[in-house]
Protein backbone atom coordinates (compact mmCIF):
# COMPACT_ATOMS: atom_id res chain seq x y z
CA UNK A 1 0.00 0.00 0.00
CA UNK A 2 1.45 3.53 -1.19
CA UNK A 3 -0.83 6.97 0.72
CA UNK A 4 0.96 9.80 -1.26
CA UNK A 5 -1.08 12.57 0.57
CA UNK A 6 0.40 16.16 1.15
CA UNK A 7 -0.10 17.15 4.61
CA UNK A 8 -0.30 20.99 4.90
CA UNK A 9 0.44 22.83 8.08
CA UNK A 10 -1.26 26.03 8.95
CA UNK A 11 0.76 28.95 10.92
CA UNK A 12 -1.07 29.93 13.84
CA UNK A 13 -1.54 33.32 13.23
CA UNK A 14 -3.09 32.36 10.03
CA UNK A 15 -6.09 30.19 12.11
CA UNK A 16 -8.60 33.36 12.71
CA UNK A 17 -8.25 33.83 9.02
CA UNK A 18 -8.55 30.46 8.14
CA UNK A 19 -11.69 30.39 10.33
CA UNK A 20 -12.96 33.50 8.26
CA UNK A 21 -12.55 31.89 5.05
CA UNK A 22 -14.80 28.88 5.58
CA UNK A 23 -17.66 30.65 7.09
CA UNK A 24 -20.22 28.34 5.64
CA UNK A 25 -22.19 31.31 2.88
CA UNK A 26 -24.83 28.99 1.47
CA UNK A 27 -26.13 25.43 1.54
CA UNK A 28 -28.34 24.49 -1.39
CA UNK A 29 -29.86 20.83 -2.11
CA UNK A 30 -30.97 19.74 -5.67
CA UNK A 31 -33.35 16.26 -6.54
CA UNK A 32 -30.93 14.18 -8.66
CA UNK A 33 -32.56 10.98 -11.26
CA UNK A 34 -30.36 8.92 -12.67
CA UNK A 35 -31.39 6.15 -14.39
CA UNK A 36 -29.50 2.24 -13.66
CA UNK A 37 -28.46 -0.21 -16.19
CA UNK A 38 -30.66 -2.45 -14.84
CA UNK A 39 -33.29 -3.54 -12.57
CA UNK A 40 -32.58 -3.56 -9.09
CA UNK A 41 -35.00 -5.48 -6.70
CA UNK A 42 -35.43 -5.60 -3.44
CA UNK A 43 -38.42 -7.11 -0.89
CA UNK A 44 -40.24 -4.35 -0.77
CA UNK A 45 -39.61 -2.06 -4.11
CA UNK A 46 -37.64 -2.11 -6.87
CA UNK A 47 -36.00 0.75 -9.16
CA UNK A 48 -35.04 1.79 -12.60
CA UNK A 49 -32.95 4.60 -11.49
CA UNK A 50 -31.76 5.87 -8.51
CA UNK A 51 -32.58 9.49 -6.16
CA UNK A 52 -30.40 11.57 -5.03
CA UNK A 53 -30.15 14.64 -3.30
CA UNK A 54 -27.29 16.52 -4.11
CA UNK A 55 -25.62 19.46 -1.90
CA UNK A 56 -23.56 22.07 -2.19
CA UNK A 57 -21.96 24.32 0.61
CA UNK A 58 -20.11 27.14 -0.31
CA UNK A 59 -17.39 29.01 1.70
CA UNK A 60 -16.90 32.13 2.44
CA UNK A 61 -13.44 31.97 0.39
CA UNK A 62 -15.37 30.61 -2.67
CA UNK A 63 -14.52 27.22 -2.56
CA UNK A 64 -18.14 24.77 -2.94
CA UNK A 65 -17.96 21.44 -0.94
CA UNK A 66 -20.10 18.76 -2.16
CA UNK A 67 -22.19 15.89 -0.49
CA UNK A 68 -25.32 13.47 -1.63
CA UNK A 69 -28.10 11.57 -0.01
CA UNK A 70 -29.14 8.31 -1.25
CA UNK A 71 -32.51 6.66 -1.23
CA UNK A 72 -34.01 3.84 -2.40
CA UNK A 73 -37.70 4.21 -4.44
CA UNK A 74 -38.63 7.06 -1.95
CA UNK A 75 -39.31 6.32 1.80
CA UNK A 76 -39.82 2.66 1.64
CA UNK A 77 -36.44 1.58 2.75
CA UNK A 78 -36.31 4.06 5.69
CA UNK A 79 -38.35 7.29 6.14
CA UNK A 80 -36.97 9.88 3.77
CA UNK A 81 -37.21 10.23 0.44
CA UNK A 82 -35.31 13.17 -1.74
CA UNK A 83 -38.46 15.16 -1.41
CA UNK A 84 -38.06 15.10 2.60
CA UNK A 85 -34.18 15.66 2.25
CA UNK A 86 -34.68 18.33 -0.17
CA UNK A 87 -36.63 19.99 2.76
CA UNK A 88 -35.02 19.19 5.60
CA UNK A 89 -31.83 20.47 4.13
CA UNK A 90 -33.70 23.73 2.58
CA UNK A 91 -35.85 24.78 5.48
CA UNK A 92 -34.07 23.68 8.53
CA UNK A 93 -30.53 22.30 8.44
CA UNK A 94 -29.31 25.14 6.06
CA UNK A 95 -30.39 28.03 8.37
CA UNK A 96 -29.13 26.55 11.31
CA UNK A 97 -25.70 26.87 9.37
CA UNK A 98 -25.07 29.63 7.67
CA UNK A 99 -22.34 31.83 9.12
CA UNK A 100 -20.88 28.65 10.93
CA UNK A 101 -17.18 28.06 10.11
CA UNK A 102 -17.17 24.82 8.18
CA UNK A 103 -14.51 23.29 9.61
CA UNK A 104 -16.30 23.07 13.65
CA UNK A 105 -17.29 19.46 12.69
CA UNK A 106 -18.62 18.35 15.64
CA UNK A 107 -20.52 22.08 16.56
CA UNK A 108 -22.35 21.70 13.04
CA UNK A 109 -23.18 18.29 13.83
CA UNK A 110 -24.58 19.60 17.21
CA UNK A 111 -26.52 22.80 15.35
CA UNK A 112 -27.95 19.87 12.80
CA UNK A 113 -29.35 17.56 15.70
CA UNK A 114 -31.16 20.53 17.72
CA UNK A 115 -32.95 22.02 13.72
CA UNK A 116 -33.95 18.39 12.85
CA UNK A 117 -34.75 15.11 14.31
CA UNK A 118 -33.60 11.59 12.86
CA UNK A 119 -33.49 12.82 9.23
CA UNK A 120 -30.00 11.34 9.24
CA UNK A 121 -29.54 10.87 4.91
CA UNK A 122 -29.66 15.11 4.82
CA UNK A 123 -27.27 15.72 7.57
CA UNK A 124 -24.71 13.29 6.40
CA UNK A 125 -24.78 15.18 2.95
CA UNK A 126 -24.10 17.70 4.39
CA UNK A 127 -21.30 16.83 6.59
CA UNK A 128 -20.29 15.17 3.64
CA UNK A 129 -20.04 18.74 1.90
CA UNK A 130 -18.56 19.98 4.94
CA UNK A 131 -15.76 18.46 4.56
CA UNK A 132 -15.13 18.06 0.91
CA UNK A 133 -14.94 22.21 0.81
CA UNK A 134 -12.98 22.00 4.21
CA UNK A 135 -10.11 19.62 2.76
CA UNK A 136 -10.14 21.97 -0.81
CA UNK A 137 -9.58 24.49 1.71
CA UNK A 138 -6.73 22.96 3.57
CA UNK A 139 -5.56 21.03 0.44
CA UNK A 140 -6.11 17.70 2.26
CA UNK A 141 -7.80 14.39 1.78
CA UNK A 142 -11.03 14.31 3.81
CA UNK A 143 -9.54 11.40 5.15
CA UNK A 144 -6.53 13.36 6.55
CA UNK A 145 -9.89 15.31 8.61
CA UNK A 146 -10.97 11.73 10.04
CA UNK A 147 -7.32 10.27 11.54
CA UNK A 148 -5.78 9.58 8.51
CA UNK A 149 -6.17 6.14 5.95
CA UNK A 150 -4.94 2.94 7.07
CA UNK A 151 -5.40 2.03 3.51
CA UNK A 152 -6.00 3.04 -0.22
CA UNK A 153 -8.13 0.69 -1.80
CA UNK A 154 -10.99 -1.71 -0.74
CA UNK A 155 -12.32 -4.61 -1.76
CA UNK A 156 -15.96 -4.22 -3.42
CA UNK A 157 -18.96 -6.75 -3.58
CA UNK A 158 -21.02 -6.55 -6.26
CA UNK A 159 -25.14 -7.03 -5.51
CA UNK A 160 -27.33 -9.85 -8.21
CA UNK A 161 -30.86 -8.02 -7.64
CA UNK A 162 -32.72 -8.90 -11.14
CA UNK A 163 -34.46 -12.25 -9.65
CA UNK A 164 -33.45 -13.57 -13.14
CA UNK A 165 -30.53 -16.12 -12.50
CA UNK A 166 -29.31 -16.38 -15.86
CA UNK A 167 -29.10 -12.44 -16.33
CA UNK A 168 -27.80 -12.78 -13.10
CA UNK A 169 -25.42 -15.57 -13.86
CA UNK A 170 -23.89 -13.70 -16.91
CA UNK A 171 -23.50 -10.80 -15.11
CA UNK A 172 -21.45 -12.48 -12.27
CA UNK A 173 -19.46 -14.02 -14.85
CA UNK A 174 -18.65 -11.08 -16.72
CA UNK A 175 -17.82 -9.06 -13.05
CA UNK A 176 -15.09 -12.38 -12.50
CA UNK A 177 -13.53 -12.00 -16.11
CA UNK A 178 -13.29 -8.16 -15.98
CA UNK A 179 -11.68 -8.82 -12.39
CA UNK A 180 -14.47 -5.97 -10.99
CA UNK A 181 -15.67 -8.02 -8.38
CA UNK A 182 -15.54 -12.01 -7.08
CA UNK A 183 -17.88 -11.72 -4.14
CA UNK A 184 -21.75 -11.17 -4.56
CA UNK A 185 -24.74 -10.51 -2.75
CA UNK A 186 -27.88 -11.73 -3.74
CA UNK A 187 -31.27 -9.82 -2.94
CA UNK A 188 -33.80 -12.32 -1.56
CA UNK A 189 -37.15 -11.46 -0.43
CA UNK A 190 -39.42 -10.29 -3.49
CA UNK A 191 -40.16 -13.67 -4.79
CA UNK A 192 -40.92 -17.19 -2.66
CA UNK A 193 -38.49 -18.32 -0.07
CA UNK A 194 -38.46 -21.82 -2.88
CA UNK A 195 -37.74 -19.67 -5.75
CA UNK A 196 -35.11 -17.50 -3.91
CA UNK A 197 -33.72 -21.26 -2.90
CA UNK A 198 -33.70 -22.49 -6.53
CA UNK A 199 -32.15 -19.03 -7.67
CA UNK A 200 -29.36 -19.77 -5.26
CA UNK A 201 -29.05 -23.01 -6.19
CA UNK A 202 -28.39 -22.13 -9.76
CA UNK A 203 -25.94 -19.09 -8.82
CA UNK A 204 -23.85 -21.61 -6.73
CA UNK A 205 -23.71 -24.28 -9.44
CA UNK A 206 -22.77 -21.77 -12.09
CA UNK A 207 -20.22 -19.65 -9.87
CA UNK A 208 -18.80 -22.84 -8.58
CA UNK A 209 -17.15 -23.12 -5.00
CA UNK A 210 -14.54 -20.77 -5.15
CA UNK A 211 -16.88 -17.34 -5.20
CA UNK A 212 -17.93 -16.19 -1.89
CA UNK A 213 -22.01 -15.87 -1.82
CA UNK A 214 -23.85 -13.14 0.91
CA UNK A 215 -27.74 -12.33 1.15
CA UNK A 216 -29.96 -9.93 1.67
CA UNK A 217 -33.21 -10.81 3.13
CA UNK A 218 -34.32 -7.51 3.06
CA UNK A 219 -36.77 -8.18 6.41
CA UNK A 220 -38.71 -10.35 4.18
CA UNK A 221 -38.71 -13.51 6.43
CA UNK A 222 -40.46 -14.69 9.40
CA UNK A 223 -38.32 -16.26 12.35
CA UNK A 224 -40.71 -19.49 11.40
CA UNK A 225 -38.93 -19.00 7.70
CA UNK A 226 -35.35 -18.98 8.87
CA UNK A 227 -35.40 -21.98 10.88
CA UNK A 228 -36.56 -24.05 8.14
CA UNK A 229 -34.35 -22.17 4.77
CA UNK A 230 -31.49 -21.54 6.73
CA UNK A 231 -29.92 -25.21 6.63
CA UNK A 232 -30.44 -24.86 2.54
CA UNK A 233 -28.24 -21.52 2.69
CA UNK A 234 -25.78 -23.25 5.05
CA UNK A 235 -25.78 -26.25 2.28
CA UNK A 236 -24.85 -23.37 -0.30
CA UNK A 237 -21.92 -22.01 1.66
CA UNK A 238 -23.48 -18.71 2.35
CA UNK A 239 -21.20 -16.61 4.01
CA UNK A 240 -23.33 -14.36 5.62
CA UNK A 241 -26.98 -13.42 5.79
CA UNK A 242 -28.02 -9.95 5.99
CA UNK A 243 -31.57 -8.84 8.46
CA UNK A 244 -33.23 -12.09 7.75
CA UNK A 245 -36.31 -10.75 9.61
CA UNK A 246 -37.94 -7.32 10.33
CA UNK A 247 -35.83 -4.68 11.62
CA UNK A 248 -38.39 -4.27 14.84
CA UNK A 249 -38.06 -7.99 15.28
CA UNK A 250 -34.63 -7.89 17.27
CA UNK A 251 -35.26 -10.86 19.97
CA UNK A 252 -36.33 -12.58 17.14
CA UNK A 253 -32.83 -12.18 15.19
CA UNK A 254 -31.04 -12.77 18.05
CA UNK A 255 -32.93 -16.46 18.91
CA UNK A 256 -31.71 -16.92 14.61
CA UNK A 257 -28.39 -15.83 15.20
CA UNK A 258 -28.02 -18.24 18.63
CA UNK A 259 -29.52 -21.30 15.71
CA UNK A 260 -27.05 -21.02 12.95
CA UNK A 261 -23.62 -21.38 12.26
CA UNK A 262 -23.60 -18.06 9.18
CA UNK A 263 -22.80 -14.75 10.65
CA UNK A 264 -25.94 -12.35 10.40
CA UNK A 265 -25.27 -8.94 8.95
CA UNK A 266 -27.32 -6.34 11.09
CA UNK A 267 -28.40 -3.20 9.10
CA UNK A 268 -32.01 -2.09 9.19
CA UNK A 269 -32.32 -3.12 13.12
CA UNK A 270 -29.64 -0.63 14.08
CA UNK A 271 -28.95 3.12 12.30
CA UNK A 272 -27.93 4.72 15.50
CA UNK A 273 -24.96 3.68 17.62
CA UNK A 274 -27.25 3.45 20.90
CA UNK A 275 -29.51 1.20 18.74
CA UNK A 276 -26.98 -0.75 17.56
CA UNK A 277 -25.28 -1.47 21.17
CA UNK A 278 -28.71 -2.80 22.06
CA UNK A 279 -29.27 -5.28 19.60
CA UNK A 280 -25.86 -6.19 20.01
CA UNK A 281 -26.07 -6.50 23.99
CA UNK A 282 -28.58 -9.17 23.03
CA UNK A 283 -26.72 -10.90 20.34
CA UNK A 284 -28.76 -10.28 17.03
CA UNK A 285 -25.61 -10.50 14.71
CA UNK A 286 -21.82 -10.85 14.35
CA UNK A 287 -21.03 -8.27 11.40
CA UNK A 288 -22.60 -4.59 11.35
CA UNK A 289 -23.37 -2.71 8.13
CA UNK A 290 -21.84 0.56 8.29
CA UNK A 291 -23.84 3.25 6.19
CA UNK A 292 -23.78 6.88 6.40
CA UNK A 293 -27.31 7.10 5.55
CA UNK A 294 -27.99 5.43 8.97
CA UNK A 295 -25.14 7.63 11.08
CA UNK A 296 -26.31 10.43 9.99
CA UNK A 297 -22.41 11.78 9.26
CA UNK A 298 -18.88 10.68 8.55
CA UNK A 299 -17.94 11.70 12.27
CA UNK A 300 -20.85 9.29 13.57
CA UNK A 301 -19.97 6.34 11.25
CA UNK A 302 -16.72 6.13 12.89
CA UNK A 303 -18.37 6.14 16.32
CA UNK A 304 -20.47 3.60 15.22
CA UNK A 305 -17.77 1.73 14.22
CA UNK A 306 -16.09 1.50 17.51
CA UNK A 307 -19.39 0.51 19.41
CA UNK A 308 -19.29 -2.45 16.80
CA UNK A 309 -15.75 -3.51 17.71
CA UNK A 310 -16.07 -2.68 21.15
CA UNK A 311 -19.07 -6.02 21.42
CA UNK A 312 -16.68 -8.27 19.21
CA UNK A 313 -18.58 -6.89 15.83
CA UNK A 314 -16.71 -7.20 12.58
CA UNK A 315 -17.09 -4.32 10.13
CA UNK A 316 -19.07 -4.80 6.47
CA UNK A 317 -18.94 -1.24 4.26
CA UNK A 318 -22.75 -1.12 3.56
CA UNK A 319 -24.02 1.00 0.85
CA UNK A 320 -27.05 2.26 -0.58
CA UNK A 321 -26.65 3.02 -4.23
CA UNK A 322 -24.33 6.04 -3.99
CA UNK A 323 -22.86 7.60 -7.40
CA UNK A 324 -19.14 8.20 -6.90
CA UNK A 325 -19.95 11.51 -4.76
CA UNK A 326 -21.36 9.30 -1.89
CA UNK A 327 -19.06 6.32 -2.41
CA UNK A 328 -16.34 8.78 -2.09
CA UNK A 329 -17.79 9.64 1.39
CA UNK A 330 -18.06 6.61 2.15
CA UNK A 331 -14.51 5.51 1.17
CA UNK A 332 -13.28 8.21 3.31
CA UNK A 333 -14.13 7.02 6.77
CA UNK A 334 -13.72 3.14 5.96
CA UNK A 335 -10.03 3.95 4.62
CA UNK A 336 -9.57 4.98 8.37
CA UNK A 337 -10.87 1.95 10.10
CA UNK A 338 -8.63 -0.12 12.09
CA UNK A 339 -10.53 -2.92 10.71
CA UNK A 340 -13.09 -3.72 7.80
CA UNK A 341 -13.31 -6.78 8.22
CA UNK A 342 -15.93 -7.99 5.21
CA UNK A 343 -14.96 -4.76 2.86
CA UNK A 344 -17.26 -2.90 1.19
CA UNK A 345 -20.15 -3.09 -1.53
CA UNK A 346 -20.19 0.21 -3.07
CA UNK A 347 -20.66 -1.16 -6.68
CA UNK A 348 -23.24 2.07 -6.95
CA UNK A 349 -21.49 4.42 -9.47
CA UNK A 350 -21.32 1.11 -11.53
CA UNK A 351 -25.05 0.68 -11.64
CA UNK A 352 -25.84 3.75 -12.83
CA UNK A 353 -26.20 5.01 -16.56
CA UNK A 354 -24.01 7.65 -16.13
CA UNK A 355 -22.29 8.66 -13.14
CA UNK A 356 -22.27 12.64 -11.46
CA UNK A 357 -18.84 13.16 -11.76
CA UNK A 358 -16.03 13.81 -14.39
CA UNK A 359 -14.06 11.20 -13.01
CA UNK A 360 -16.06 8.17 -11.32
CA UNK A 361 -14.57 6.23 -8.66
CA UNK A 362 -11.57 3.31 -10.02
CA UNK A 363 -12.68 -0.18 -9.54
CA UNK A 364 -9.67 -2.60 -10.66
CA UNK A 365 -8.30 -6.20 -9.52
CA UNK A 366 -11.81 -6.58 -7.48
CA UNK A 367 -10.92 -3.02 -5.09
CA UNK A 368 -12.40 0.12 -5.17
CA UNK A 369 -9.93 2.63 -4.47
CA UNK A 370 -9.74 5.06 -2.25
CA UNK A 371 -9.87 8.38 -4.17
CA UNK A 372 -6.93 10.80 -4.27
CA UNK A 373 -6.71 14.51 -4.09
CA UNK A 374 -8.03 17.04 -1.56
CA UNK A 375 -12.04 16.54 -0.25
CA UNK A 376 -13.38 13.73 -1.46
CA UNK A 377 -11.60 13.99 -4.57
CA UNK A 378 -14.25 13.65 -6.69
CA UNK A 379 -15.01 16.91 -8.99
CA UNK A 380 -19.19 17.50 -10.08
CA UNK A 381 -19.72 17.13 -14.06
CA UNK A 382 -21.96 19.77 -14.33
CA UNK A 383 -23.07 18.77 -17.68
CA UNK A 384 -24.42 15.39 -16.32
CA UNK A 385 -26.05 17.17 -13.09
CA UNK A 386 -28.01 19.06 -15.16
CA UNK A 387 -29.43 16.48 -17.25
CA UNK A 388 -30.36 14.40 -14.31
CA UNK A 389 -31.65 17.55 -12.41
CA UNK A 390 -34.92 17.10 -11.70
CA UNK A 391 -37.58 19.62 -13.52
CA UNK A 392 -39.98 21.29 -11.08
Amino acid sequence: MSLAFTETVVPHDRAPDLLRDTLIRSVTATIIEAPTVRQHKLSNTEIAFQGFVLVRVQLENGVVGVGEASTLGGPRWAEESVESIWAAITHYLAPALIGQPAMHFEANAVRMGKAATRNFSAKAAVESALFDGVGHSLGLPASALLGGAVRDRIGVIWALASGDPVQELEEAREKLRLRQHKEFKIKLGFNTPETDIKRLQQLRSGLGDDVKLIVDVNQAWSEAQCIRLFPALDELDVALIEQPVPASQREAMARIAARTRIPLLIDEAAFTKEELASVAAIGCGSVYSLKLVKSGGLLELKRAAGVAQSFGIELYGGCLLESSIGAAAHMAVFSTLPKLEWGSEHFGPRILVDDLVEKPLIFEEFEIRLPQGPGLGIALDEDKVRAMTRRK
